[in-house]
């Protein structure tokens, strides 16, 4: 074992961890202090400082509420465990220089464009989860028919185009216009059925509204999925690229006519899906903010009863609010079917992902559902790429998200914007 792994175990790490986060707010407790945030800073800073953190924090017992130094504490932490990463795999390509630099940066833009996807998926279910309290598990299946109303929509106008002699066999309809054309189909499938199944627990008609919401959610996603497979059976589907340009170089730095840093390389396809999904948020959040039907939606998902009062239905913005949370997810299907093979059961594990995706974030934020997909698609990058065997890397990729996820959870269980009960 390298000395410096040796030390950093002695004097900080797992064991000081657990040492702080069991000891520090017992002892605080036997004292009468309360402090909401000292367990989480107990843990973080016997990680991180754990010889200097804990017995201070033992002693002096400080009321130690500012987040900042919470941030502070878990960016040594992170400089720590790249430093014993460095020392017990010095050939790894993540800290070989000169290359690492490149390489570290070529892994979180590749994060970065996962994780604006995986983005794209969960806002929708957050939204939903806002206003009407309920988890939709019929998601990823909405999801998945996203993408085959965008596939067929494509294909059946290409064909209608040349067979009217309007243009030739080589013409061939962007995808982008199959994006709002998904999103208009998927908002009124999710609009009728909110209608004619969700409502009525809102209303008062259904007993144990919670078991309700979530068998009938279950069911719709595999009537979706069983249906579709019927429909168009399991070879996988996939529609044109948005560009023909396939690849984006960009970044490099040099010196002296020598490449010191990049060139980064982007999937120009992957690099189009950022930008929509980013173009996607960001609409949300100016409808949310600008609009009267996204202010109901707002006040319903703070105070339904005052809501009422001050002339927003609530059942209406209930369905409002499920209608859009399909549209965003017919619309993420679109945006990825040029880029994955679409088969009838690819909302599933997709829908499993936006689940982690929106309860790391918070329940009910859309900052932090974008916020959330961007830590997990890093960590699954970055994890996956730095591995020390390759080979192995790419299948334990959502082990490397999960265990990001367990950690933050047990450091803020509501997640990194959710509020608390």
């Amino acid at each position: 074992m390298h000395p410096f792994i040796l030390v950093w175990l002695l004097c900080a790490g797992p064991l000081w961890a657990i040492i702080g986060g069991i000891l520090i707010p017992q002892r605080y407790r036997r004292q009468g202090r309360t402090n909401t945030g000292i367990q989480t800073i107990s843990i973080v800073g016997g990680f991180a400082m754990g010889i200097i953190i804990v017995p201070f924090l033992w002693f002096q017992l400080p009321d130690w509420r500012n987040t900042r130094w919470g941030l502070y504490l878990t960016l040594i932490a992170l400089a720590e465990l790249y430093l014993v990463f460095a020392f017990a795999n010095p050939e790894n390509p993540c800290v070989t220089l000169p290359f690492a630099p490149t390489y570290v940066s070529q892994q979180i833009i590749n994060g970065v464009t996962v994780g604006v996807i995986y983005a794209i998926i969960a806002v929708g279910l957050t939204l939903i989860y806002s206003v009407q309290g309920i988890v939709n598990f019929a998601h990823g299946q909405l999801y998945m028919i996203g993408g085959y109303f965008s596939y067929y929509f494509l294909d059946y106008g290409n064909l209608f185009l040349q067979s009217q002699g309007i243009v030739g066999e080589e013409f061939m309809i962007n995808p982008i216009w199959g994006i709002p054309v998904a999103g208009i189909l998927t908002f009124f499938v999710g609009g009728i059925f909110e209608y004619l199944f969700i409502r009525p627990m809102h209303s008062g008609k259904i007993e144990r509204a919670a078991e309700y919401a979530i068998l009938i959610t279950f069911g719709f996603g595999f009537f979706l999925e069983y249906t579709t497979l019927a429909i168009v059976g399991p070879f996988s589907q996939r529609t044109d690229r948005f560009s023909e340009v396939r690849r984006v170089t960009f970044g490099e730095i040099q010196f002296d006519g020598d490449s010191i840093f990049g060139p980064i390389n982007l999937l120009a396809d992957r690099g189009i899906a950022l930008v929509l999904g980013l173009l996607l948020i960001l609409g949300l959040l100016w409808f949310l903010q600008r609009t009267w039907f996204g202010r109901g939606l707002r006040a319903v998902s703070q105070d339904k009863d005052a809501a009422a009062v001050t002339g927003v239905d609530p059942l209406r913005m209930n369905t409002v609010a499920f209608a859009i949370g399909s549209l965003l997810a017919g619309m993420s299907g679109a945006i990825l079917i040029p880029i994955f093979a679409w088969v009838p059961w690819v909302g599933a594990e997709t829908a499993v992902r936006a689940y982690v995706v929106v309860v790391l974030g918070g329940l009910g934020s859309v900052p932090g559902a974008l916020l959330g997909g961007l830590i997990v698609g890093i960590v699954e990058s970055l994890g996956s790429g730095c591995y020390p065997d390759p080979s192995r890397g790419a299948a334990y990729k959502e082990a490397f998200a999960l265990a990001i996820f367990a950690v933050l959870l047990l450091l803020r269980p509501q997640g990194l914007f959710g509020r608390k009960e």
